[in-house]
């Protein structure tokens, strides 16, 4: 189980454990920088980051987890947030900016981390802001799965406009793509007096004259 991408060899010693002290721990990237909260009270250094405790203030949604391959999405809420989680949701380009939810396994009564596993990785689509006299500002922030795009049509073709469009204009891998539509290509039958696809010239016994003379030999 720890060969299992999101999953390292410490998280998954704690997963055969009877008793565990779990946090959650979301990764959003914004274009200017990067928010990292945890569940959990204090600083906590997470994969060489440290992500900051949001207590209670911090609620996730049910993860569906299924044997069917569909996009199941994740709804983050966070309460109480100071004025730099605020201008996150309200000045930034969110939309389709990654972002990651973590299990960390912490050791009891401190801050140390035994291990980490990925729940979940997605890409945020759409905010919602209230402002209450007792609870303060609350930001719910809704993400998609990234396996959404297999219900989505692709634009793109195998043509050279949308190879260069995908690659750059030096690659060259689709440029013959437009000849070969109107390109006969000779294969098991005579031509000019020779034979195209093997066997002897002329009209020996030994020619193979045309496709059909393959299917008879087989």
């Amino acid at each position: 189980m720890a060969t299992r991408a999101g999953i390292d060899a410490k998280a998954a010693i704690k997963l055969a454990e009877d008793h565990q002290n779990i946090i959650f721990a979301i990764k959003a990237e914004f274009d200017t920088s990067t928010l990292l909260l945890h569940s959990g009270s204090g600083d906590l250094v997470i994969n060489s980051e440290t992500y900051t405790g949001a207590g209670t203030l911090l609620a996730i949604s049910d993860i569906e987890d299924s044997n069917d391959l569909k996009s199941a999405g994740v709804t983050f809420q966070l309460s109480g947030m100071n004025a730099t989680v605020l201008s996150y949701a309200v000045s930034e380009s969110y939309q389709n900016r990654p972002i990651t939810l973590l299990l960390a396994f912490v050791s009891g009564g401190t801050d140390h981390v035994d291990g980490v596993m990925t729940l979940y990785k997605g890409r945020m689509t759409s905010t919602s802001i209230s402002d209450s006299p007792t609870e303060g500002v609350t930001i719910t922030l809704i993400t998609e799965n990234r396996l959404l795009d297999l219900e989505r049509p692709c634009n793109y073709r195998y043509t050279r406009e949308s190879q260069v469009a995908l690659a750059g204009a030096g690659d060259t891998g689709f440029d013959a793509v437009e000849k070969l539509q109107d390109t006969d290509i000779l294969w098991g039958r005579s031509t000019g007096g020779s034979n195209i696809g093997g066997g002897s010239s002329g009209s020996s016994t030994g020619d193979i004259g045309d496709i059909g003379a393959l299917t008879r030999l087989a």
